[in-house]
């Protein structure tokens, strides 16, 4: 369906509980798979809105001593000076894309759909919300980095630059460290209006997702995809 990046297993759907007028596409992290993620939103979902967890393909990870296993791009290091795959982002990227634009065919146009995921599918979901000319309502970015922020620039987002964007991070996250987090706030205030930007944190939480965010999740989501006044359906 969106090339041979995206896995061959079908999304993990939390479908609509009327007829859905919005969509979230979620992206989860590395050696994961949507399923745990697509529970996650059944836990927060909003009626009219179908939620979308596709998996990422098996393939090697330089950072986990090439083993293979779920994930979006290859990933080196988490070192924020570290090289990066270049390509397969920008692989992984267009695969994503290509989903959204299923969906608009679908019914559910661009600006009805949130985009969002965990780890390095939360640095999928900016560097697609970025480089995209499809207009999104928003980006869900849960401790995670920007990909390639070096060679992005204003100049290049399109569709975007008003977009606005929810990113949170705990304090306690060991693996993609807090000051990651700040360092990529800082570059997103940058490139993007600012204040559109929100960036939660949250003291004890280490790299996962607690309620409190989740919560911060469901009010973000909503306020970006607000019922549609069913008498102009």
């Amino acid at each position: 369906m969106c090339g041979n990046i995206m896995s061959a297993l079908l999304p993990a759907i939390v479908p609509a509980a009327c007829r859905a007028t919005a969509a979230v596409i979620f992206l989860h992290g590395l050696g994961d798979t949507g399923h745990g993620w697509a529970e996650a939103m059944a836990g927060i979902r909003t009626p009219y809105v179908k939620y979308i967890c596709p998996h990422a393909p098996v393939m090697p990870v330089t950072l986990n001593m090439n083993m293979a296993m779920p994930s979006w791009f290859d990933i080196v290091s988490l070192n924020p000076h570290a090289e990066e795959d270049d390509t397969g982002i920008k692989r992984a990227a267009e695969s994503i894309k290509a989903l959204i634009d299923q969906e608009v065919k679908n019914g559910i146009p661009s600006h009805r759909i949130v985009l969002g995921g965990f780890s390095q599918g939360g640095a999928l979901s900016l560097y697609t919300a970025l480089t995209t000319h499809q207009k999104l309502a928003g980006v869900v970015a849960l401790s995670c980095w920007l990909p390639l922020r070096n060679s992005l620039s204003q100049s290049m987002i399109s569709s975007n630059k008003d977009i606005s964007v929810l990113q949170c991070h705990g304090e306690a996250d060991p693996l993609v460290p807090f000051t990651i987090g700040c360092l990529t706030v800082q570059k997103l205030k940058v490139m993007l209006n600012p204040s559109n930007i929100t960036f939660k944190t949250y003291p004890i939480m280490p790299h996962s997702a607690c309620l409190e965010e989740m919560m911060d999740i469901k009010q973000f989501i909503e306020k970006q995809l607000p019922e549609i006044n069913k008498s102009i359906i």
